[in-house]
C-alpha cells in the first residue's frame, strides 16, 4: 500500500466562517435603552443634588465622591448621544458629509459652495481649457486633452511669435501646417513649422 506523504495525511482545518457584518439593532431596542437610560440619568442627578446639600449641610465636602459621580453622568450623556445619533441614522439615512464651515456638500462635489474649502482628501484642480476638475498630478485633461501644467518658457514664446497660446501649441492634435504628425514638418515643432512656411 502506498504511503502519503505527512503533509497530505493530516486533515485540511475547516474554512473559517466570514466574520458577520454588524447591523444596526432595531429602532425599538434602542428606544427603549435610550428611555431607561434618561429615566437613570435624571435618578442619577436628583441623587447629586442631594449628595451636595447634604455636603453643604455637614460642611464636609469630598471633591473625589462628587468627581465621580459627575463622571457617571458624563459617561451617560456620551451613550445617549450615541443613541440618539444611532436613531437618527435609522430613520434618515447617513448624514450628508458637511465642509469645515458647516455647509453641506453635494455628492461628488471637489469645492464647498459656501466658502469655497477644497472638499476631500486629495487637492482638485480644474482645466484652464474645459473647467473640468482634475487630481492635482494631471498633465493633460482627461476631458479635452489639453495641458494642465506651466509649459517651458521656450514653448511660451514660440507662441506668442506664431499669434497661438500657449494651450493651443502644447495641445495634442495636428501640426499646424496641416500634417498630422507623420507628414512633412513632422521633425519640427509646431512653432518652427510655420516659420519654415512663412
Amino acid at each position: 500500500m502506498v504511503r502519503l506523504l505527512p503533509r497530505f495525511s493530516q486533515p485540511r482545518p475547516a474554512p473559517t466562517a466570514p466574520r458577520p457584518r454588524r447591523t444596526l439593532p432595531s429602532p425599538g431596542i434602542l428606544r427603549r435603552e435610550r428611555r431607561t437610560l434618561l429615566k437613570l440619568r435624571e435618578a442619577r442627578l436628583r441623587d447629586l443634588g442631594g449628595l451636595l446639600l447634604e455636603m453643604y449641610r455637614q460642611d464636609a465636602f469630598r471633591e473625589e465622591l462628587i468627581h465621580d459621580r459627575c463622571s457617571e453622568l458624563l459617561e451617560l450623556d456620551d451613550r445617549l448621544e450615541e443613541l440618539g445619533e444611532l436613531l437618527s441614522v435609522i430613520r434618515h439615512g447617513p448624514p450628508a458629509p458637511r465642509c469645515a464651515c458647516g455647509a453641506p456638500l453635494p455628492l461628488r462635489a471637489h469645492f464647498c459652495a459656501n466658502c469655497g474649502r477644497q472638499a476631500g482628501e486629495e487637492p482638485v484642480i480644474a482645466c484652464d481649457v474645459c473647467g473640468h476638475a482634475l487630481p492635482a498630478d494631471a498633465v493633460f485633461c482627461a476631458n479635452c486633452g489639453a495641458a494642465t501644467r506651466e509649459l517651458p518658457l521656450e514653448v511660451e514664446a514660440a507662441a506668442e511669435s506664431v499669434d497661438l497660446s500657449p494651450r493651443e501649441l502644447a495641445a495634442p492634435g495636428p501640426s499646424v501646417n496641416g500634417a498630422d504628425g507623420d507628414g512633412a514638418g513632422a521633425e519640427h515643432g509646431p512653432a518652427e513649422a510655420d516659420a519654415l512656411e512663412r
